[in-house]
């Protein structure tokens, strides 16, 4: 990227509340900034209650801010209106998680890709019944198939059902809510090959959200690692693979399986359960679960310091991890 060309999103300071019914703030997102290329994927990762999914769902205003910005094509989401901000759902999708939940299982096929071409205003008539076909056929199902109910796929093939719906209305950015993580290991690289190449093929911009690194270093250019609402470190894939700097992303590296038996990975010992959002621990959030934790950490929120290049991490130790 050239230093003049700014990048299609770009997430500063995101927060996101939420009020329990005990009348305590559970602080889901904090502080968390990133951005994303035109052209790339970025990879959000941590473990389930990281707040992945509720930041790439602020993002698109599916749920509302806190607090933050999220700057798009040089447009801050977060100051829209419903309605102006209704103009851009055409050009933010997201995939989710669950490819048996999403889909009404009392639509046919068409007619789910079809309430996505009204949003569009996608003329109906033979225009309409061709571009269902071109969908399916995009995602590697048959034409034929738009005549079926949800119930008569399989998991993958309702997921690849998924990525057609957000592929319908010609996004420019679309947010991957760990498409692949409520599917069978046989069927999960078939569907991330798919997003890879779709990926290119449309030249899109995705925000992929998953809990599995390996997955992530397959897909992503770039990573974003989130613990308890907070980002721990953020940069290439290729150099936070390579040099992580910061002990939950080793740990998380750790337990990634790796294709090539003759490579080793350093094991860094997390113990315990991530803490309830309703009662997170003072200072760095991952303390009570860190290896390397000094009595400084209880009082320290660590900023996310620049390393060199893009690469950022939130540690006071960081230096001595390098």
């Amino acid at each position: 990227m050239s230093p003049v060309e700014a990048p299609l999103l770009s997430v500063e300071g995101l927060s996101k509340r939420f009020l329990a019914r005990n009348g305590r703030v559970v602080h889901a997102v904090s502080d968390v900034s990133f951005s994303v290329r035109k052209g790339t994927t970025v990879g959000l990762v941590g473990e389930s209650g990281s707040g992945k999914t509720t930041a790439g769902r602020t993002v698109l205003r599916l749920i509302e801010p806190s607090g933050g910005k999220a700057v798009f094509d040089g447009v801050d989401l977060f100051s829209l209106s419903e309605r102006e901000m209704k103009a851009y759902r055409k050009r933010l999708q997201i995939i989710f998680q669950d490819p048996f939940s999403s889909l009404n299982p009392r639509m046919r096929i068409d007619a789910i890709l079809g309430e996505a071409l009204d949003a569009a205003r996608f003329p109906r008539g033979s225009a309409r019944k061709d571009r269902v076909a071109e969908l399916l056929s995009i995602v590697g199902l048959s034409p034929d198939h738009a005549r079926r109910f949800p119930h008569e796929f399989s998991g993958g093939q309702r997921q690849r059902i998924g990525i057609a719906r957000a592929l319908a209305v010609e996004p420019d950015f679309i947010v991957a809510d760990e498409p692949v993580s409520a599917l069978d290991v046989s069927v999960q690289a078939q569907v991330l090959n798919l997003m890879g190449d779709l990926q290119k093929r449309f030249n899109l911009s995705m925000l992929f959200i998953a809990h599995d690194l390996s997955v992530v270093e397959y897909l992503c250019d770039d990573v974003v690692v989130m613990y308890l609402g907070r980002v721990m470190e953020r940069g290439p894939s290729r150099k936070v693979y390579a040099a992580s700097r910061h002990p939950y992303t080793r740990a998380l590296l750790a337990t990634a399986p790796i294709p090539d038996p003759t490579r080793r990975r350093e094991r860094v010992p997390l113990q315990g359960d991530i803490p309830s959002p309703l009662d997170p621990p003072s200072g760095c959030v991952f303390r009570t679960r860190c290896p390397m934790a000094i009595p400084a950490c209880a009082d320290i929120v660590p900023p996310v310091a620049h390393l060199g290049g893009d690469h950022h991490v939130a540690c006071i130790r960081h230096a001595e991890l390098a």
